[in-house]
């Protein structure tokens, strides 16, 4: 606020009028320390572009004379010095690209030996103790790693006055909040950028918040279902395949999230079922999605919210048309509502003749063992 009542009398200086001032994306600033910085915002609103020009800006002030040292430097780490962080993953993202690059949108950035994969917030450690003249940490996606990794990072961050910044996806397709590492890293962040993108709805140019999953199977958009799988690793690539979803941003009223209501009212209570001893509801149901979704509760509940009555939304009938939904509600009750054993899920697996494929590399990217 002061910075901005000085730009002010400075413009009024040269002979302004009293203007509203809009601030460009200024370089980024090495002198302030033990910083936490979320950047968040879709897909899309160039959140790992930000982190690129960290590193571009910071390759201008290492060119800085001796004395700007003692600046940006506290128990010898150089906040000029800058580390990029990315998950093992996300390396679907990267295809295609040098294994040193920082890809965006529009480009990438060669980081040489500043730049690495991990596994966890062990690994992490690891790396900043290797590191001790780093000062600048990005740490691509952090909600991908566990929960420990926002106490490493405050510690480090206050021994050495570190500055950590995370690109990163607060809201996932649901637009809940991430997980509990994303939560976390909240609660003890000192800054926030938050970006936007305009909604690539065709007939939309809002603002957009939120970052939107679908399908394109035969030409048709068709939204992700509530319970598709929290983590489906993919590229920035775009995909016609009735398994692989593609991601884009998206406002309100365009994004389309169907099934909600039959996962809560449904779907988790067969599964509660299943876990008192009751398998046989849950394995009609997943029957039904498997081999005919029309005698399903799921389409029932479908036609009676999307398609009765006034505010007919069809598009949202479209998600019946992906594949693997029996084996994506398995998924679900298992890997996050934790009704079914891992016993029931081998059993009801095989009573459906499930992709056990799909099954499995969607666990993998959920941090599931595999079944």
């Amino acid at each position: 606020m002061e910075n901005e009542q000085q730009t002010k009398s400075f413009l009024k200086s040269l002979g302004f009028p009293d203007l509203r001032i809009h601030h460009s994306i200024n370089h980024f600033d090495f002198t302030k320390k033990n910083r936490r910085i979320l950047i968040i915002g879709p897909m899309g609103s160039g959140k790992t572009e930000f982190s690129a020009r960290i590193w571009r800006d910071s390759k201008v002030a290492l060119q800085k004379s001796a004395s700007v040292r003692h600046l940006t430097t506290d128990a010898g780490a150089d906040r000029r010095i800058v580390f990029f962080i990315r998950s093992n993953i996300d390396s679907k993202r990267f295809e295609g690209y040098p294994e040193d690059a920082l890809p965006y949108r529009g480009g990438f950035e060669r980081m040489g030996a500043h730049i690495r994969r991990i596994e966890n917030s062990f690994n992490l450690e690891k790396i900043l103790e290797e590191n001790p003249q780093v000062g600048t940490w990005i740490i691509d996606e952090a909600g991908f790693f566990d929960e420990r990794i926002a106490y490493v990072i405050q510690y480090y961050s206050r021994r050495a006055n570190i500055n950590f910044i995370f690109p990163m996806l607060i809201l996932n397709f649901r637009k809940d909040i991430f997980n509990r590492t994303s939560r976390l890293l909240m609660e003890t962040a000192s800054d926030v950028f938050p970006l936007t993108a305009y909604c690539e709805h065709s007939d939309c140019i809002a603002d957009s918040y939120y970052t939107y999953r679908y399908y394109l199977v035969n030409g048709e958009e068709c939204p992700a279902l509530y319970f598709d799988p929290l983590i489906i690793v993919g590229g920035d690539r775009f995909y016609e395949n009735p398994r692989i979803p593609n991601y884009c941003t998206r406002c309100d009223r365009h994004h389309y999230l169907p099934g909600k209501e039959y996962t809560f009212l449904i779907l988790k209570p067969l599964g509660e079922l299943a876990y008192k001893g009751n398998v046989k509801p849950v394995l009609k149901e997943l029957r039904n999605l498997k081999n005919s979704i029309e005698k399903s509760e799921m389409y029932r509940s479908f036609e009676e919210i999307y398609m009765d009555g006034k505010n007919k939304n069809p598009i949202m009938m479209n998600a019946l048309k992906v594949d693997c939904i029996a084996e994506k509600a398995l998924i679900y009750l298992f890997a996050e509502e934790n009704t079914l054993s891992h016993d029931q899920i081998k059993y009801l697996a095989a009573e459906i003749r499930a992709d056990m494929g799909y099954i499995n590399e969607r666990l993998v990217e959920n941090k599931r063992l595999m079944v």
